[in-house]
């Protein structure tokens, strides 16, 4: 019974006047690009798969869980790329689907620099856990006499320049901000996120490289969020490096590992451990990542691909 109250109040008062619920966040951002930034649609000149799992709080009753799945590619105008993005993210008793067609055109500004511009379009489906909806103590208040799942359209919008040792992105994922407490009494409203990305190479031996690379988010009456990754590369295959998060008061640090199993097929595994106030109830945060690319366009391809 204390616990039912406990949601019934948390969700009525987090709901009204709320930034609702943050898109969610990855570790990983710089190998799963099209989540954030439809710009990036095509730009590795190949058919690129990538799948990504993220167990957030580990052991932490309701923590956030998030899978991914985007397939990209370039067609036969290598200007234009197009892309799919699927996500499912679930915090507590709320889970959220993404279904997401992505779309790029790229122009050359220099010989050795290329502009993409991106669009995001596609849907967002709404859920209530059904165990919230089954309590007895919640079937019993008005407010929940609607169910409030549904389907919202959205799209947005992104631009990334790159080359062969750097990129900077700018994007927004979501530009309509629904009500997703069905235009009730206490609002849930969305907001736009504005995401900043970048990264560059550099070249320390024939055998070693340094790539750091950043990602900051923005979103109106939520505390800044910056993403600090650095990952050296060994032989062309073995990646290892760490990150730092700072989003507010909360902080998390990390450890990245990756491998170029084959020129097709890629893993990655990362380890974050929040240093805030939930870290005791916390066995940390895990993402593993597995990307694999058809080189029907080998002739074509960069190689390797360093983001």
């Amino acid at each position: 019974m204390k616990r039912i109250i406990s949601i019934i109040v948390l969700l009525i008062a987090g709901f009204e006047y709320s930034n609702a619920q943050q898109l969610p966040q990855f570790t990983q951002y710089m190998y799963n690009t099209i989540a954030i930034n439809p710009a990036y649609a095509g730009s590795r000149d190949a058919l690129s798969i990538v799948a990504l799992n993220r167990n957030q709080w580990a052991g932490f009753d309701g923590g956030p869980q998030t899978q991914t799945l985007s397939i990209h590619s370039p067609l036969r105008n290598e200007k234009v790329g197009l892309g799919l993005s699927l996500i499912n993210d679930k915090a507590g008793y709320e889970n959220f689907t993404y279904v997401y067609g992505d779309f790029s055109y790229t122009i050359q500004a220099s010989e050795t620099v290329d502009i993409s511009f991106g669009l995001k379009a596609g849907m967002t489906y709404y859920k209530l856990a059904d165990e919230l909806y089954n309590a007895t103590e919640v079937n019993q208040d008005p407010y929940f006499n609607e169910r409030l799942n549904r389907w919202n359209e959205n799209f947005g919008v992104g631009i990334l320049f790159h080359s062969d040792k750097w990129y900077l992105g700018l994007s927004t994922p979501k530009i309509i901000n629904h009500d997703l407490n069905n235009k009730t009494e206490f609002k849930a409203l969305e907001r736009v996120h504005y995401y900043a990305i970048g990264g560059y190479v550099f070249g320390l031996s024939e055998s070693l490289k340094f790539k750091p690379s950043f990602m900051v988010k923005h979103t109106d009456g939520v505390p800044l969020s910056t993403d600090l990754t650095a990952n050296f590369l060994f032989n062309e295959r073995f990646w290892l490096g760490g990150s730092y998060r700072m989003n507010g008061k909360q902080e998390a640090i990390g450890a990245l590992v990756d491998f170029q199993v084959t020129d097709q097929f890629r893993v990655g595994y990362t380890y974050e451990i929040p240093t805030g106030e939930i870290r005791p109830y916390t066995n940390g945060s895990h993402e593993i990542l597995l990307m694999y690319e058809f080189k029907f366009m080998k002739n074509k391809q960069k190689s390797p691909r360093y983001f």
